[in-house]
Formats: C-alpha cells, structure tokens, sequence
C-alpha cells in the first residue's frame, strides 16, 4: 500500500490544491476511490446484496436494481441475466 501512495503523490498534491483537505484526508479519499474501482463484479454484486437485503428489500426487487446498477459503473462489465447475479450470491 505504500507503494501506491508514493505513486500518487502528484494526484493527492493536486486534491489539495483544488479542495480544503489536508494531505492526509486527501490521500485516503483518493485510497478509497482506487478501491472502489478495483472492486471486481461478483464483489460489487455481493456487496449490494447485502445492502440491499439488510435495508429490508426481497430478492426479487434486489436483484432487478443491482441488474439496473451495473451497466453504470465505470468499466460496466457485460450484462448478467438475474439468474447469473442469484449464482454469484449463492453459488
């Protein structure tokens, strides 16, 4: 992880001169976005499973929104059937 903080100290130098954050807040905000676009599909699916399902939401209207989702993440990947996002939950 260190590594790639080093690698992006010009990026975290230019979070800080366009917004009010210290280097340190800036650093961890960007850690986090990295993350979030390194999450991989079935990750991403499980993840909103259990947002979904713990905000009281049934499998039938969790898996049509995460099917609506996906197409709008950065790198969308290609479109699963309902059927295919049941597998990744559940095996």
């Amino acid at each position: 992880m260190l590594e790639r903080r080093s690698s992006y100290d010009d990026l975290i130098d230019h979070v800080v001169r366009s917004t009010a954050l210290p280097r340190g807040e800036a650093a961890r905000v960007i850690l986090d976005v990295l993350a979030y676009f390194d999450e991989t599909t079935e990750a991403f699916v499980r993840r909103r499973h259990r947002e979904l399902q713990s905000g009281g939401l049934v499998n039938a209207e969790i898996f049509e929104r995460i099917a609506a989702e996906l197409p709008h993440r950065a790198v969308a990947p290609p479109e699963l059937s309902l059927r295919q996002l049941r597998r990744i939950v559940y095996g």
